[in-house]
C-alpha cells in the first residue's frame, strides 16, 4: 500500500477488481493448494475476504516476503499440514497459471530446498540491465538449472544464454524456517538480493526455465499495461 511510485496499488483497479484479488484468482486457476493472501492493511483484508479468499493480517516491518509469509503460515497453518508454500507476489494480476505451477517442479527433487523460475534473456539491453537479475546456474536438463548464483551484473561471461530470474519461489516449510531464522548474508548485502542468504548457507535452490517474464505492476504505465493485458484475456 505504500509503494511509492503506486501508492495503494494492492487495490488499483483491474477490470473491475482490486489488484490483488486478480492475483489471487490467478492463484485459484493454477490449482494447487489452498491460498491465503498475506496482508498489512485492513482495507486490503476486506477486499480479499469480500472476494471470497482467505486473508492473514501480518506486521508492517517485514523485511521481506519471506518474513511475512512466514508470519502469514504460523498463523494460518498452526498444525503444520503444509509442507510446501509458493511465494507468489501480489503484484502480478497477469501471470499465467501454469507459471505458478512450474515453480513446483522442482521440489519434485527431495535434495531441493527452495524452487524459483528464470527465462532466457532475448533482449540485449536486458543482459546489461542491473535492474535485471540474472541467474547464472549449472544445467540439470533442458528445462532446469541448479542456481550457484544470482546478481545484478552480467553473467556468466563468455557465450551462451543468460537467464532472467523471476521473483516467485517455492519453498519446502524446513526451508522457509531455516530461512527466516538466518541473519542478512554478505554478499545478499552487497547484492540487495535476499536469495544469496540461502545459498550462503549451502541450501539448494533449483531453477525451472519458462517462456515468459510475468508483468510486475510498479508504475501507473504497468498497471495501464494489466489492464489491457488482462481485458484481452477476459
Amino acid at each position: 500500500m505504500a509503494s511509492t511510485r503506486l501508492p495503494g496499488k494492492p487495490l488499483a483497479d483491474i477490470c473491475g477488481l482490486p489488484m490483488i484479488v486478480q492475483v489471487a484468482l490467478r492463484a485459484r486457476d493454477a490449482d494447487v493448494g489452498r491460498i491465503v493472501v498475506a496482508v498489512d492493511h485492513q482495507e486490503v483484508f476486506e477486499a480479499i475476504t469480500a472476494a471470497g479468499f482467505e486473508a492473514v493480517m501480518t506486521r508492517v516491518d517485514h523485511q521481506s516476503g519471506s518474513d511475512r509469509i512466514h508470519e502469514a503460515l504460523l498463523k494460518s497453518d498452526p498444525e503444520n499440514k503444509a509442507k510446501i508454500v509458493i511465494n507468489v507476489q501480489g503484484d502480478l494480476p497477469t501471470i499465467e497459471p501454469e507459471t505458478i505451477r512450474a515453480a513446483l517442479r522442482p521440489l519434485q527433487n527431495p535434495a531441493v530446498d527452495i524452487a524459483t523460475l528464470t527465462v532466457e534473456i532475448d533482449d540485449e539491453a536486458e543482459k546489461t540491465n542491473p535492474n535485471v537479475v540474472k541467474v547464472v546456474g549449472s544445467p540439470i536438463s533442458d528445462s532446469r538449472l541448479r542456481a550457484l548464483y544470482f546478481t545484478r551484473a552480467t553473467a556468466p561471461y563468455g557465450s551462451g544464454p543468460l537467464y532472467h530470474h523471476i521473483g516467485l519461489y517455492a519453498y519446502r516449510r524446513t526451508a522457509l524456517d531455516k530461512f527466516v531464522s538466518l541473519s542478512p548474508s554478505p554478499l545478499e548485502k552487497r547484492e540487495s538480493l535476499e536469495q544469496l542468504r540461502a545459498l550462503e548457507a549451502g541450501m539448494r535452490i533449483d531453477v525451472e526455465i519458462v517462456k515468459s517474464v510475468p508483468l510486475g505492476v510498479d508504475t501507473p504505465a504497468d498497471l495501464e499495461k494489466a489492464r489491457r493485458l488482462l481485458a484481452t484475456k477476459l
